[in-house]
């Protein structure tokens, strides 16, 4: 895909996580199936906690807002303290968890208790977050350079620290100057882009988005923010149209930044 100019007016590089700097197979075949494999067990050991309680609270309330919808799962209330009656209870958040999970939810409930057990599992060396082998000299050099760079995804700022915090690079939380979730915005909403210039205090035109996903890339033009598609295996396949349209690289050391020269 050769070289890519970055613009001279981005100060700022907004990364997507999934797919651009992480494979989606880490995603989708480590860290979802580990919430579904250990959400059960790992309920029996924090029920009592009030975090863990915290958790199934918010469950249960979106459990109830989400009780129109084909499938949904209600989680209720414990009515005695026998070990039946708790069973009962867990298996409900179980199944409700299941249930999101097969949808591809991201609500904030389902997104918070995740992120819990990723926290977890990340402490104790049962997950490392995989990284592309690209990715931090390149966020190196851009720093060097006087960029700022921040993370956007869907997943929660707590997730995401977890993951650049204990990856196969080590903890690389020091090259980030920010993270960003759906708290400020859906990412296919342009106004989402907008509010992360309004909060790191730039303009929209000072910030270059890499994301793997056009829908995302197309709401982040919508506000004038400068956009790049990434390429990488395993990534969903673009159409001819996005293909010619987007600016695309598969790896970081693409961009060309005109201040590093």
């Amino acid at each position: 895909m050769g070289v890519l100019p970055v613009p001279a007016e981005v100060r700022a590089i907004l990364l997507d996580i999934e797919g651009t700097t992480t494979p989606i197979a880490f995603v989708q075949e480590t860290l979802f199936p580990y919430i579904k494999n250990n959400v059960r067990e790992y309920l029996r050991a924090h029920w009592e906690e009030e975090e863990c309680q915290r958790d199934v609270g918010l469950l249960r309330k979106q459990a109830q807002e989400d009780s129109s919808l084909d499938g949904a799962v209600l989680i209720p209330l414990e009515s005695g303290s026998g070990e039946e009656e708790l069973e009962r209870v867990i298996q409900a958040v179980v199944d409700n968890v299941h249930w999101q999970m097969s949808l591809d939810r991201k609500t904030t409930a389902l997104k918070q208790l995740q992120g819990h057990m990723w926290r977890a599992a990340y402490a104790t060396g049962h997950v490392k977050g995989e990284i592309f082998e690209d990715v931090v000299p390149a966020i190196r050099k851009w720093r060097e350079a006087g960029m700022k760079v921040y993370i956007y995804s869907s997943g929660s700022v707590e997730a995401q620290k977890l993951l650049f915090g204990y990856s196969t690079e080590g903890d690389i939380l020091e090259l980030f100057d920010g993270h960003f979730d759906t708290k400020i915005g859906p990412k296919v909403e342009s106004e989402s882009y907008r509010r992360i210039a309004a909060s790191i205090g730039c303009a929209t035109n000072n910030i270059l988005f890499l994301t793997d996903v056009p829908r995302e890339a197309n709401a982040a033009e919508e506000a004038d923010t400068h956009v790049a598609v990434v390429i990488r295996p395993g990534n969903a396949g673009l159409t001819d149209d996005e293909k010619s349209y987007y600016s695309l690289i598969s790896s970081f050391t693409e961009l060309f930044l005109p201040s590093s020269t």
